[in-house]
């Protein structure tokens, strides 16, 4: 039987993945891969991590060397670290790493990158990956797989992005958000800790109509603490020289004041909707800030979620599942259904990670034609810097013992 070696497959996001990570962990690979059907595989991947920290309690030995410190506590970066760590407490012959560099900043892929050619000398590699950049040079087995056969073909640099259906303007919403002022968000030395751990120091950043932000700093240096307080979700607001759409932070405002004029996406929102609605029903939705749809749409609502999904090329899918949708398809219609009533302030909390380099193309279309086309205001979270898209400004955060500082470029 031939050995074993280590390889880079490269997946579409149309690939059926958990499928086909089970065939080969429960030994019924074919091909070059079958020689992994006799060996102890375990899988690495984000999924994985999540199931891990929910079941944290059963798990303690992971944590024990860091004073019984919970996986959820560390950054992303740490948390692949430790979790590799359990992986190889394990003594597979194999391990399955399901995007691995996925939520690292560049210094945390650069380590990480590191640690997998390190380990490729004590145990046999699989590294699932959907973009082309993330193949890694030390692995000599390069493989693409574009159907649900999951045969392995040799990897092309032909990218086919999609376009955007040409349109004059993107769709109106059914009732404009009232807002007249310049400013949405004023942070004037804003601090934050967590049990006496500083997290972010003397924060100053105003966010204006029309701006395009990218948010961007190193795992753990705050970012999705700023996000929280701009949506209202931190506590650690108050009594702060914040102000949100006009308001300062605790003078009386709701949460609902702050969240209708922001539209969200994270890439965790897709796992919510896990009911039988289809991708239409999932875009009315919007209107209504539900998860799924339990009102009845007005002719005014259907219409103007038939011009999105036609300016997204989707329009043929309306009736089909939403959760038997690609993560591409499903990543694009999620974005849609945060701006369709045009909020004042879109937050995209790195809506390319996990996508495929085609996918990524059409996502970064329509969010450079939100910033075209409306007085939306964007902030746009990511570690990697993609070549078609342009921010008007970028805010970074800089870790130091006193918390991170922010530095406007």
């Amino acid at each position: 039987m031939n050995t074993a070696a280590h390889w880079n497959i490269l997946l579409s996001n149309q690939i059926n993945k958990k499928e086909f990570i089970e065939t080969i962990l429960s030994g019924r690979a074919t091909a070059e891969l079958a020689p992994f059907n006799e060996l102890k595989g375990i899988l690495f991947s984000d999924l994985a991590i999540d199931h891990f920290i929910q079941k944290e309690f059963q798990y303690l030995e992971l944590t024990a060397v860091d004073n019984n410190r919970k996986l959820s506590t560390f950054s992303s970066g740490q948390r692949k670290k430790k979790f590799l760590q359990f992986c190889m407490d394990q003594n597979p012959d194999f391990i399955i790493f399901d995007n691995p560099m996925d939520h690292l900043d560049q210094a945390s892929r650069i380590e990480l990158s590191k640690l997998l050619e390190e380990l490729t000398s004590k145990i046999k590699i699989i590294q699932l990956i959907n973009r082309h950049a993330d193949v890694l040079p030390f692995i000599s087995n390069n493989r693409q797989i574009n159907s649900n056969t999951f045969l392995l073909e040799e990897i092309t640099n032909e990218v086919h992005e999609s376009k955007i259906i040409n349109q004059s303007g993107i769709p109106h919403p059914a009732h404009a958000i009232e807002y007249n002022e310049k400013v949405l968000i004023q942070m004037n030395n804003v601090c934050v800790s967590y049990e006496g751990r500083p997290v972010v120091n003397n924060i100053n950043w105003t966010i204006q109509q029309g701006e395009f932000w990218q948010l961007i700093g190193p795992n753990g240096s705050g970012k999705s603490t700023l996000l929280s307080l701009i949506n209202g979700d931190n506590p650690k607001g108050y009594g702060q020289d914040l102000y949100l759409f006009g308001r300062k932070k605790g003078s009386g405002e709701s949460v609902w004041d702050i969240k209708k004029n922001i539209g969200y996406f994270a890439t965790n929102m897709t796992s919510l909707f896990t009911r039988n609605h289809t991708l239409e029903q999932m875009i009315l939705s919007g209107f209504f800030d539900s998860i799924g749809l339990y009102d009845l749409p007005t002719t005014l609502h259907k219409k103007i979620a038939d011009q999105w999904l036609e300016l997204i090329g989707m329009k043929h899918l309306k009736n089909q599942m939403f959760k038997r949708l690609s993560v591409g398809q499903q990543r694009l219609a999620m974005i849609v259904r945060s701006v369709l009533k045009h909020p004042p302030l879109v937050i995209l909390d790195e809506p390319v990670e996990g996508l495929d380099d085609e996918s990524v193309a059409l996502v970064t279309q329509l969010i450079n034609l939100l910033k075209q086309e409306s007085n939306m205001t964007i902030v746009y979270v990511s570690h990697r810097i993609e070549p078609n898209l342009a921010p008007n400004s970028v805010f970074e955060l800089i870790p130091t013992d006193e918390g991170s500082t922010g530095v406007i470029k």
